[in-house]
């Protein structure tokens, strides 16, 4: 197995370092796993992701995970050897990231006032399935390839279980994927059908589906492509990359996300951290979360809303001991995560610690805004001609909250992530049907 990359436990007073010929995803003390790389990139390499653009038919040049291959070689491959890309990496020909870079959307920047130069979104729904996932499945995937694994498990609220599904077709390996029951948008679980996963619906929550398929994963020996393996976020890492392409590798002040299980926020830390460490960035971006109101677990830690006292990195030594008091007087009282937002209807996400870390690095904040709003900003979005579900409406609400509060300036560059497609189009239906929504174009009788 290649040694040019190892997993490293988050805690700095831990560190213990793993070989990668495993599927382990937590270190003995507990904590999550990072990919370390042993050799700094050279910046140079910028010249060659250009390059690539004019792919020549090389699908890993194509991709727009796979064209910074260099930047996330855990295989340890001759990058730019065809033969030796085509027999480790795993992508849907070239597909994953092709189509994603940031836009203006002058619509969305008047709603957010925002500068028109200065707003840019990035819709991930132009992903083969349809979310952001697709760039760290190609890389899960990859990982799960090169262990030999049959079967890949996951849980998700729809966009996971979409896109594990559809690679492990691709890949000819089998698939399980844990839902919550009813609590799943029906165009994405199509998809999980569609592609010919093995559909295992939970009583509960997502939180539930997750711990049931990490569970199932151990006993079974099935491989788990959720955000907690360290190798998902390294794909996801290739969202930031093409915002610092399109920049010309000058950062923006401020890189948002919608809050979930919180691996883009950990995955953008990660990014970050390393883009700084290796000299290629000087000036680091300030990474927004979005929570919805409905599951907004990370806005109440981090802001000090509960107990009084503010959840932080804490030089890797996070408080956990409230985060577990929250959950459990959660549990007690009977409070589930509740939004529209089903794709980030998660109440106990399980990048927590490192989404402490990556606002820790980036002097980051976090924010909630309500179903409404969050309706608001799918529909303006839709009015400038893209595309995105409820959950990436978030980030330009959110922004526009964010403004209100003079937190962001009007020029400040900003640019959100669309995380995903509208695979619920009852809730866009629903929206326009209302004449009192603020983008709302209800239908007339003729």
């Amino acid at each position: 197995m290649a040694s040019s990359a190892l997993k490293q436990c988050i805690n700095p007073s831990c560190g213990l370092c793993y070989d990668i010929d495993n599927d382990i995803y937590r270190c003995s003390c507990g904590s999550l796993l990072d990919i370390k790389y042993n050799k700094k990139p050279d910046r140079s390499l910028v010249d060659n992701f250009y390059k690539r653009r004019n792919h020549g038919g090389n699908i890993y040049n194509e991709s727009g995970v796979w064209r910074f291959r260099d930047l996330i070689n855990f295989a340890d491959i001759d990058t730019e050897n065809f033969d030796e890309c085509a027999r480790v990496l795993v992508s849907l020909d070239g597909a994953e990231g092709r189509l994603s870079r940031p836009y203006k959307m002058s619509k969305v920047s008047d709603y957010a006032d925002m500068k028109h130069d200065a707003f840019l979104l990035q819709p991930e729904g132009y992903n083969p399935s349809g979310s952001f996932k697709d760039n760290g499945m190609s890389t899960a995937v990859t990982h799960a390839k090169m262990l030999g694994v049959k079967t890949i498990i996951c849980a998700s609220t729809g966009n996971t279980s979409a896109s594990a599904a559809m690679y492990a077709a691709n890949e000819n390996m089998k698939c399980e994927v844990y839902i919550p029951k009813g609590e799943i948008a029906p165009g994405k679980l199509g998809q999980a059908f569609q592609f010919g996963s093995q559909v295992i619906q939970v009583e509960g929550n997502f939180d539930d589906a997750l711990a049931t398929s990490l569970k199932n994963a151990k006993e079974t020996g099935g491989y788990t492509v959720n955000s907690v393996n360290p190798f998902r976020l390294e794909g996801q890492k290739a969202i930031v990359y093409r915002i610092m392409e399109h920049l010309d590798w000058n950062p923006p002040d401020w890189i948002v996300y919608p809050g979930g299980a919180l691996g883009n926020t950990s995955s953008c830390g990660k990014c970050l951290i390393e883009l700084y460490e290796w000299g290629w960035i000087r000036k680091v971006p300030r990474i927004a979360v979005i929570n919805a109101e409905g599951a907004n677990t990370f806005y109440e830690l981090y802001n000090g809303l509960f107990e009084g006292k503010k959840l932080s990195w804490n030089g890797g030594r996070p408080d956990l001991e409230i985060v577990e008091r929250y959950y459990s007087l959660q549990d007690k009282k009977g409070i589930r995560p509740k939004t529209h937002a089903t794709a980030i209807q998660i109440g106990k996400p399980a990048n927590l610690v490192k989404a402490l870390r990556a606002l820790d690095f980036t002097q980051g904040v976090v924010t909630q805004v309500s179903d409404q709003e969050m309706s608001d900003g799918m529909s303006v979005v839709g009015l400038n001609g893209f595309d995105c579900e409820m959950a990436s409406g978030a980030v330009p609400a959110g922004v526009r909250k964010l403004r209100k509060e003079g937190i962001i300036k009007k020029d400040d560059v900003v640019v959100g992530i669309l995380t995903g497609r509208q695979k619920d189009p009852g809730l866009a239906v629903q929206y326009h049907m209302n004449p009192a929504n603020m983008f709302a174009r209800p239908a007339r009788n003729n």
